[in-house]
């Protein structure tokens, strides 16, 4: 191995002008298809397809609606909606909607569009029609007849609000996997657009537009992500002038820097290159990619610096400092990698993309950190006054190595364990309170105070429906709509569902039927029921047509809609325990519940996923991590000391995650685990910088301290530069990358602590004992 390292030494420094020459046009190139890359923004690209929620989600999405809606509601400022100029713009609105690129135009309903219908009971038997006349003129006689329409169709709280003061419009976005592309996008653009032609006062009249769904929800982040830019910029220029000040070198600052870049637009350019596109949720990759490349790129500098000042030249210093970093930055980077693609077993998509940019990004900086970086620095020149202000602040940081490597002795090695066995219990504690799936209403990854969760809000406030919804797919034979068993079975669910805490409303077959069953006895509460005798079951069914979406054709399936107060974890968790219970204890030969579909069945599968995913994937990539240090280290003490303090700083981010309320979902998930991978760098260059100075006969406080201002310098500064470039990310209009500056400043300083401190400990109380004497020493 080692002849093998030093004739790849050879050869790529014998031809590095070459190299760097073909990098840098590679590097253009790449920039190119850079500028190619496109957002991809798609909702299944969120579901877990193999999951039971999602085969009944896939199997009846094209006949009752899947989980991607888009709900606009129009709300007047004062009084009720039953003015021409709201119904104008409610037409208005409808028209807009339904011709939008994607919308599904069956599933578009307002009380403009045809599948909105009433039924009531006259003297000549059944009558009905569409709750608006298809002569309809504004006129205040219409409206008056409208608002009769609403009340006999059951719309109140559905399409319009409780209190008439708003009505809404609602949609279904096609399936990605049709012919026709959709462009999440473009349709989040057009929603606002509709917003901002159709609100405001006119006509004496003011109204307000609230817009909500998956599609304005990504609209929302991306547009927040033009100014996560500026965050990026200012984390990037703070890292610039602390490198800076380390390496106390212009050339020597900006060469790590570069690489770094280089390493972000090869990521980009590759994922171009393979036909994959860049999520919101994935915008927080690139930066970790550069932490990493930064986090290496410091340890190279560091090293080439301390050769050119044992009196080396700046080809032979890089030469040496390759040499010296290239089997643990290569284990460094190996586990950063693996680590990334262990996460690509969980089966979503946006998870898989994800890790696979995460992996594309790290296997780049083997290039540009590990090989490009020495080459450049082979050409840098340093000036006279150089060696002098690196003594300089070897001098003033001389007390600090002093300090720490008292930690490698039996002194403070003991309670440092002590404290750390301490730590990781509490933090375990801690961490099992963390919630999988949202912990809060509306939508986290943006803040409590931004538009659409403002629009939400209101929406939940004045409907009696809302944007969270679980369908639950009742099967039964063929004609089950007219057998009383299958309806009461139906009926009693829904019951059960309505008594459970957390649910809006459920709207079901059964439910209007009772009602049609009431209007044939002169509307009595006491004949709303479901009829035991079949031709009068039939009679109360038939008026209800299958694009109401409440029964399909041949009534051998009936969804029951659940209306849920929000999407929280807790509240999904107890709806669907509800409903696994009930249809436990209640399914039959004849009558079958199935979760689920709609968006709160997509987030209970979404959260079942992560949730049974997490350990395994952490195991894995401790897994993985674990035996590259085997291979590397051949040392199980190794091996232990580097790992240790990994764990504990990942049970300590989980405890951090309960603390803040974050939950763990398919885009915090990935991102502890990427952590993860940042954090091993810091344990491997250390041990593997330890263990080479231990060769040479120095006990282990000596080779610590020697270890350290070597190598020490290096980790504390790069845990200390990202830490700070990431806590700016507090500032962001994004609430979640609020959250996961906050959580991976605080891994990557925890992490740092953890390499400078709890490592020389564990490895005092691993290290192997010699005797003398007869004497353990």
């Amino acid at each position: 191995m080692r002849n093998f390292f030093l004739f790849l030494e050879a050869g790529l420094f014998r031809f590095r002008a070459l190299l760097i020459a073909v990098f840098l046009a590679l590097s253009l190139a790449m920039a190119f298809f850079a500028t190619q890359l496109q957002v991809d923004a798609r909702f299944d690209k969120l579901l877990p397809m193999q999951h039971e929620y999602m085969q009944t989600f896939a199997e009846y999405k094209q006949e009752f609606g899947g989980g991607n809606r888009v709900v606009v509601a129009l709300t007047v400022a004062e009084g009720d909606i039953f003015q021409p100029e709201f119904f104008r713009r409610l037409k208005a609105v409808t028209d807009e909607l339904f011709f939008i690129p994607g919308i599904d135009r069956s599933q578009v309903r307002s009380l403009f569009t045809p599948n909105v219908r009433f039924t009531e009971v006259t003297e000549e038997g059944i009558a009905g029609g569409n709750v608006i006349p298809d002569q309809f003129y504004f006129k205040a006689d219409q409206l008056q007849q409208v608002r009769k329409n609403i009340l006999k169709a059951g719309l109140l709280g559905r399409l319009v609000a409780n209190d008439f003061s708003a009505a809404l419009v609602s949609a279904e976005l096609l399936d990605q996997g049709t012919e026709q592309k959709i462009d999440l996008m473009e349709v989040a653009h057009r929603l606002e657009a509709i917003r901002q032609n159709h609100q405001g006062e006119k006509n004496g009249v003011s109204i307000s537009l609230q817009v909500i769904g998956f599609s304005k929800v990504m609209g929302d982040i991306a547009d927040g992500a033009q100014r996560v830019v500026l965050f990026f910029a200012l984390a990037f220029l703070i890292t610039v002038l602390l490198v800076l000040f380390y390496t106390q070198s212009v050339p020597l600052a900006l060469a790590p820097l570069f690489c770094s870049l280089l390493a972000v637009v090869w990521q980009l350019g590759l994922l171009s290159l393979l036909g994959y596109g860049m999520d919101p949720m994935s915008i927080l990759v690139p930066f970790l990619v550069f932490a990493i490349g930064v986090s290496h790129g410091v340890q190279m500098v560091s090293a080439v610096r301390f050769e050119w000042i044992g009196g080396a030249d700046s080809l032979l210093a890089a030469k040496r400092g390759f040499r010296r970093l290239l089997l643990p930055g290569s284990v460094a980077l190996l586990s950063d990698s693996f680590g990334f693609l262990v996460i690509t077993f969980i089966d979503i998509e946006i998870i898989q993309e994800m890790a696979i940019a995460a992996g594309i990004g790290v296997a780049v900086i083997v290039i540009s950190n590990l090989f490009l970086l020495p080459l450049i620095l082979s050409y840098v020149r340093l000036d006279s006054d150089f060696q002098q202000r690196v003594q300089q602040r070897k001098k003033v940081m001389q007390p600090l190595w002093n300090k720490l490597a008292v930690f490698a002795t039996k002194k403070a090695a003991y309670p440092t364990l002590l404290l750390a066995l301490l730590l990781f219990l509490c933090g375990a504690w801690q961490a099992n309170q963390v919630a999988v799936g949202d912990l809060h209403r509306g939508v986290p990854e943006l803040s409590k105070t931004s538009p659409y969760n403002l629009d939400t809000e209101l929406i939940a406030e004045r409907f009696s429906i809302g944007m969270d919804l679980l369908t639950v797919i009742v099967e039964a034979p063929p004609e089950g709509c007219v057998k009383y068993e299958v309806m009461a079975a139906i009926d009693q669910f829904v019951w059960q569902m309505e008594n459970i805490e957390g649910v809006q409303s459920v709207i079901s077959l059964s439910s209007v039927a009772k009602r049609i069953n009431a209007g044939w006895n002169e509307g009595s509460l006491k004949w709303r029921v479901l009829p035991r005798e079949t031709a009068l079951l039939a009679q109360a069914v038939a008026p209800i047509e299958s694009s109401s979406g409440l029964l399909n054709r041949d009534c051998s399936v009936m969804p029951v809609y659940i209306f849920s107060d929000d999407h929280k974890a807790t509240t999904i968790n107890r709806i669907i325990a509800a409903v696994k219970k009930y249809r436990q204890l209640n399914s039959t030969a004849k009558v079958r519940f199935r979760l689920a579909s709609g968006n709160v069945g997509v987030m209970a599968a979404t959260n079942e996923e992560v949730e049974s995913a997490q350990l395994p994937i952490l195991l894995y990539i401790f897994a993985v991590i674990a035996l590259l240090c085997l291979l590397s280290f051949r040392s199980w003490r190794a091996t232990l000391a580097i790992i240790l303090p990994l764990a504990l700083v990942s049970t300590l981010a989980y405890a951090l995650m309960a603390l803040l309320q974050i939950g763990l979902k398919v885009n915090t998930l990935p991102v502890v685990a990427l952590g993860v991978g940042i954090g091993v760098d810091y344990g491997i260059y250390i041990y593997s910088r330890l263990q080479r100075v231990l060769e040479q006969g120095l006990d282990l406080p000596q080779a610590y301290a020697v270890t350290l201002e070597q190598t020490g310098s290096g980790v504390l500064f790069t845990g200390l530069t990202l830490g700070v470039g990431v806590l700016t990310w507090l500032l962001s209009p994004l609430q979640f990358q609020a959250d996961m500056g906050l959580l991976l400043a605080f891994m990557f300083l925890l992490n740092m602590l953890a390499a400078l401190v709890l490592l020389p400990a564990l490895a005092f109380f691993l290290q192997e004992k010699k005797t003398v004497g007869g004497v353990n020493c």
